[in-house]
Parts: structure tokens; sequence; C-alpha cells
């Protein structure tokens, strides 16, 4: 005899305990398999049929879960890994389901491994042979760190479908444009020499304070060129983030190395932005004889924008009564969207409430959830004209 399908509190447990970190760090990153072939063995045990597939880099796959076939149908989309995690900032185990004060506690409750288990008790009370369109599920790798895994499906042209929904917590108000994101290393390098002369040397943190100089003045270009006031920070953002640089105070710098991020706005173009910093870098490290290297940390993600007259977007809209919001934040929405599916950003839990030590989700976000996911299964898979 099977087992009785487990609840939705012990299937969070379950993934929540499923270490699944995605890190640039080789020390800290793990292979998401785990947590993709449990997820695997919950859909066949609701009649789905599943495939697994391997990314790129080696311990990171994707799953693609089908209930019913045929053309048309609704893809529901999330990301199986977590970002890192300081064991000691957390007030308990952050791989297990820990609940206080109306909260569900644990690392990637909210983003997003808990969004699957909530799928699946949306899917429960549904009857798999009344889908008159498939129902996919699609659970990805690497989205917080290089998003390879949404990157091998745009590749694979598939999952296809009329309509697909990314789970990510938007408190469970529907997202229609997301700004894009770039990260980038500027690393230059000169000849170290004593301090006392500085012919005797090139100095790379002298040439990176040119550098910075110089991307403050295009960040104001770029404020003053893009401007959507759907945001609410309607202007494109360049933040200088990490600086290293040198050895010691009495020796020229020989190496130094700026990180930063931009976050663009619908229209701007990942490659063009690149080209304008390398000629900005480029026009100060040549005259004073450093060699530099442009280093993408992040291959970058495009800004989203939901279809015109979206329909996926009316119908959520009116399922969660809330209209459809503009975040600044980065999503795999691209990558669907670019399959050509109608595609739209809203899932359960809260995005400042990721990222950080305790996250967590609120108990009374559950139920809305899962009857908003059922119903929208419904309209799209049982009942879509």
């Amino acid at each position: 005899m099977p087992l009785p399908f487990p609840d939705l509190r012990s299937r969070l447990n379950r993934v929540i305990g499923i270490p699944s970190v995605s890190a640039t760090n080789p020390e800290l990153d793990m292979s998401n398999r785990p947590i993709i072939e449990q997820l695997a063995d919950y859909f066949e045990t609701l009649g789905f049929s599943n495939e697994i597939i391997p990314c790129h880099s080696p311990g990171k796959f994707n799953l693609i879960a089908t209930l019913g076939n045929g053309p048309g149908g609704l893809v529901l989309a999330g990301h199986t890994d977590t970002v890192p995690y300081d064991e000691e900032r957390w007030s308990s185990d952050p791989f297990r389901l820990r609940e206080d004060s109306g909260k569900l506690m644990g690392l990637g409750i909210t983003d997003m491994k808990g969004f699957f288990p909530i799928v699946m008790e949306a899917v429960r009370e549904l009857d798999g042979a009344s889908l008159k369109e498939p129902l996919i599920v699609l659970a990805t790798a690497e989205e917080e760190t290089s998003m390879e895994g949404a990157r091998v499906i745009a590749e694979m042209g598939r999952p296809l479908a009329r309509a697909a929904l990314i789970g990510e917590p938007t408190g469970l108000k529907p997202v229609q444009t997301h700004k894009g994101i770039l990260m980038d290393a500027i690393r230059l390098t000169g000849q170290s020499g004593h301090s006392s002369d500085p012919s005797l040397g090139r100095n790379a943190l002298d040439g990176m304070h040119e550098i910075i100089s110089a991307l403050i003045q295009y960040r104001r270009q770029l404020k003053d060129k893009y401007h959507n006031p759907l945001f609410e920070i309607p202007y494109p953002t360049l933040n200088l983030g990490s600086i290293h640089g040198g050895d010691n105070p009495n020796r020229i710098c020989g190496h130094c190395e700026l990180q930063f991020d931009v976050r663009l706005m619908p229209g701007m173009n990942l490659d063009s932005v690149r080209h304008d910093i390398e000629q900005q870098v480029k026009a100060v490290a040549q005259p004073r004889g450093l060699n530099f290297e442009m280093v993408q940390l992040f291959t970058g993600v495009p800004a989203f924008f939901a279809n015109e007259n979206s329909e996926l977007l009316k119908v959520v809209e009116e399922l969660s009564g809330h209209s459809g919001l503009n975040v600044a934040y980065g999503t795999e929405a691209p990558f669907l969207q670019k399959l050509g599916m109608d595609t739209i950003v809203m899932g359960p839990g809260h995005i400042e409430q990721a990222h950080q030590p305790d996250e967590y989700m609120s108990l009374d976000m559950l139920k809305p959830a899962i009857k908003l996911i059922r119903e929208l299964i419904i309209r799209q898979c049982i009942n879509h004209r």
C-alpha cells in the first residue's frame, strides 16, 4: 500500500530541509539534484510526468513536471536554489521549519522553495482528468547566481504553454514589470614600486579613482536619459559595491578591482551599457599605462515588461484584487517570455523577508495563495476559452 501523501507542513519542512545553496564561491555552492528529485517524487505521486534536465554546470538540474497534455495550458515556475546563509545569525536551524508568532521560518521558505508545496496543495483537490490543457511545473537551478537553469530552458525552447506565472514572493500581487540587472568587475593592473617615488610605478588605485569619477558621471547621464514613472525609483541605478586594491601603504598600488551593478530600465540594452562602461575605463587606463580587464560577474537579466493587453495579467489582477506592480529586482521572467508565453510574476511571501536570517512566510499567506493558484489553474487549464 502506498504511503499517504505528506501534508503541507511536512512537505514544506522537507523541501526546506534539503540544502540547495547557489553561490559564486565554490566552497559554498551545492548541487540542487536532491531537491529536484524530491520535488519529482512529490509531483509523480500527484500524477505528473517528470523530466529532469541537466544544466551545463555539473550538479545543477531543472525539472519539468507535466499534468495533462496538448497545446496551451499554464506553467508555474520557480527556482530551487537559495542564497548562502550565516547560521550564527539565525535564531534556529535554517534547515528545519519552525513556527513562531504566526510565521513559518526556514531558508528558502519565501525565496522560493516554499512555492512548490503550495502549488501541490492547490493541485491536490483538482481532478487531473478534468484538465483540458496541461499544467506544467518548472523548477530551475542557479537563479540566485547565474540564472543558468532559465537560460538552459530558453536554449531548449521548452516548456511551452500559453501562459507562465513565476512564483517569486510578491505578497500575492502581480508584477508586470521589473528592471534588468548586470553585475561586473573592472580589474586594473599597473606597476608596484616604492611609494617615495611615484615614477617607479603606475598606480592602479589612482586610475580607479578616475574611473569611479567617470562612472558617477555616467550614472548621472543614465538618470537624465531614462525615466519611467511606473517605478518607485524611476531611473536606472549604478551601484559601486566593492573595491579592493594594493597590499601595503608604502607600495605603489599595482592592482585594483571595482565591482558594481547596474539596474536597467525597459528599453536599455545590456551589451550597450557594458560597451559604454568599457569605453570609460579605456579612456582612463590607456593614457596611464594601465592594463584593464572587464569581467562579467553575472551575465545579466534584461528588463521585463508583461505583454501589452496581457490576458494572464488581467486574470490575476481580478483574482488577487491588485493591479500590476513594477519592481526593481530581477527574475527569470524574460527567459520564459522569450519562449512566447504570456508571463507575469506573482507568489506568496514578501521580497523583504528573503535573503536574511530567520527568513519567513506569514501563516496567513498560505490559504490565500493556495486558493488563488487553484483558481488560476481552473481558469487556464480547465475553463479557458
